[in-house]
Formats: C-alpha cells, structure tokens, sequence
C-alpha cells in the first residue's frame, strides 16, 4: 500500500476503510415514517442491496426548535401533524424503537448509526453506544455539536453542504482536536440538487487540503451516475437517501433511491475497480476468439510455385486472422518460395528463403 494510501485510513467497526475500499450509507432519515416494522423492511432491504450501513436521524425537537417555530403551521400533502414541531415528533422514534433496530442491525450483519441535530440527541446516540456519528450539513458551522460528537472519540462522517473551505477547515480543524477518525463528504445541501451544482470536482479540492483524511459523496441527485463519478475522483464513503417508495408521504422519498436503485448504485461502485483493471496494454484471452473472424492476414493471390520470386501482386489481405498481419507483408517482397503456396493460403516467414 503507498503512503497516501496509509495515511488515508478510516476506522469502523474495528476495520478500517482504505483507498481500496469503498464504503455505502443507506440514509433512511425518516423514509420510515415513523413505522418501526417499515424501519425493519428498510434495515434488511438494504443489506440485501449490498450497503455497509443504514442511517437514521434524531432529534430533541423541543429543545432544538425555538417555540414560534415548533409550533408553526405547516399544513401540506407531506405533513404528519398540524405544526411543524408535531409534524417532526410523529416521525421521532424513542429510545425501544433504537434498541430495538440496534439490535435488528447486529442480526442482519449491518452498521446502524444516526445523525443528531442537537446536544440532547447526541447525549442520546451515545447512552444506545452507536458505532459512528454523522454531522448534517447544517451543523457545518455548529462547532459546539462537532466539539460533543468528537469527544466521543467514535468515526465521524461530516457533510459539508452549505458552506465554504473556510467553513470546511474550520469544522476539521475543531473535530480533529478531539477525534482524527473523520471522512469529509462533500455535499450540496438542495434536495434533490440540479447537476449543475454538484461540482464533484470539489472532491479532488479535499483530497488535496486533507490529506489524512478518507473523502466521500453525500450524494442528493436524483439518479445514480454521481457516485461512479465521485469514486473516479477520489470518493470512498457515499451516502444515499433511501425509501421503499419515491411516491411515499414525506419530503424525502421523492429523490431517494428505492431497492433496486439502490442495488445498482451499489453494483456500479463494485465494478469500477474492475472496469478500471490494469496498467499494461496487452492482448487478452478474451480477445483471440472475435478477433479471429475480424482480423486480417496475409494469404496468395494465386497458386504460387517453389522458387518463385514474390512481389506484391502475389500477395493480399483477407480474414480470417491466424496469419501474419499486414503490416509484415512489405518483408515478402524479393524473397524466394522455399515451399508451392495454395490459393489464400496463409504465407509464414519461415515459407521464403
């Protein structure tokens, strides 16, 4: 393993994440819609589809949202209750609906571990030991939130959405004092984000300014060819939002991925390695068979006796491959036939003097 390689190590679970690897977070958030056993199906969908971990998101909402807030009206086709505080109560689960997920996650052979939006939620997440923390792109700017997750000492994965490279080094900077066990995904924080604003390019831009540090895609464009992208650039951790159905209530579903989404976006990422292969142009096994049929040789014009002087009139090209190619065929010219040569017959260099 090269150097960069060594330095870019990320620890999970007790293994660690290199250049080789790459490693897939089914965002569920709320796609559950606050249905423990829809929560389940999700969990065991996406260890089917190949993720290496699912991810929810908790919040205190009445220490997080100021009064006015929490009880604005929010009344629309996506809402679960009458004010938006309500709304993000209904979808919240408890402490036995955690357990009870972690629990399931250990069985299905899959990472669980959520994003809290607010110091009670991280107090929480660490009383359940979850085995990594996310930071949303909104919390970007939040250092008190990044200093308490980081105490943790726990794999972080901070989304960068909504800010710039100051924004970016400062929230690394301050996590790395306490935890330096951190991949940066870059993230544009639209849902779903227009491709003219991904600019995945920045992921080269990380690579650069963090070294030490394993990058990644948080990924909100509603289709699957960013990632493949992002893994050509660099990327090794992705991040998906996922649902059993786009058409489901909720603001999520629709640029999230369903199963079979998700099995390709997962698929695509595993093959690139081998897409990408090997360094040294050669000609392949795979090739001798279709090349065969295609490729051309050089045959006899006509019958041609021992002791003939050849020159290019007695000489053409034609298929199938096998023979000598064209460009050997000006070697002929002026040489004498040690052997009579058939009409088409394929003509060797052993056959002149």
């Amino acid at each position: 393993m090269s150097e960069s390689k060594k330095n870019r190590l990320f620890k999970i679970n007790n293994k660690f994440l290199s250049d080789d690897e790459f490693y897939f977070i089914a965002e569920i958030g709320h796609n559950h819609q606050g249905d423990l056993d829809k929560a389940k199906t999700l969990f065991k969908l996406a260890k089917q589809s190949g993720a290496n971990a699912v991810k929810l998101q908790k919040r205190n909402n009445a220490s997080l949202y100021t009064k006015a807030f929490f009880n604005e009206k929010y009344d629309n086709r996506n809402s679960y209750g009458p004010t938006y505080g309500l709304h993000r109560e209904a979808l919240e689960f408890g402490k036995e609906e955690y357990k009870e997920l972690k629990k399931y996650s250990k069985e299905l052979g899959i990472d669980f571990f959520a994003t809290p939006f607010d110091i009670n939620s991280v107090k929480f997440l660490s009383e359940l030991d979850m085995p990594a923390y996310k930071l949303a792109s909104a919390d970007l700017k939040n250092t008190i939130l990044q200093s308490e997750v980081a105490k943790l000492k726990k794999p972080i994965f901070l989304s960068t959405g909504g800010g710039n490279m100051d924004d970016v080094k400062r929230a690394r900077d301050n996590i790395v004092k306490h935890n330096e066990n951190l991949a940066i995904l870059h993230c544009t924080a639209s849902y779903p984000v227009e491709i003219e604003d991904m600019n995945l390019n920045v992921i080269k831009t990380y690579l650069k300014e963090f070294p030490n540090n394993v990058i990644g895609l948080s990924d909100h464009e509603n289709g699957i060819d960013a990632a493949s992208v992002a893994y050509m650039l660099g990327a090794r951790v992705f991040e998906k939002h996922f649902t059993l159905n786009r058409s489901f209530k909720g603001t999520d579903h629709a640029f999230s991925l369903e199963p079979l989404g998700l099995e390709k976006v997962i698929r695509n990422l595993k093959r690139i390695p081998k897409i990408l292969g090997s360094y040294e142009k050669k000609i392949l096994k795979s090739e001798n068979k279709p090349l065969f049929k295609m490729q051309k040789s050089i045959v006899a014009s006509k019958k041609l006796k021992v002791g003939h002087v050849l020159s290019k009139n007695d000489l053409e090209i034609k298929s199938p491959g096998g023979g000598l190619p064209p460009y050997k065929i000006d070697f002929f010219i002026g040489k004498k036939l040690k052997k009579n040569i058939d009409l088409e017959e394929f003509v060797f260099e052993d056959d002149v003097d």
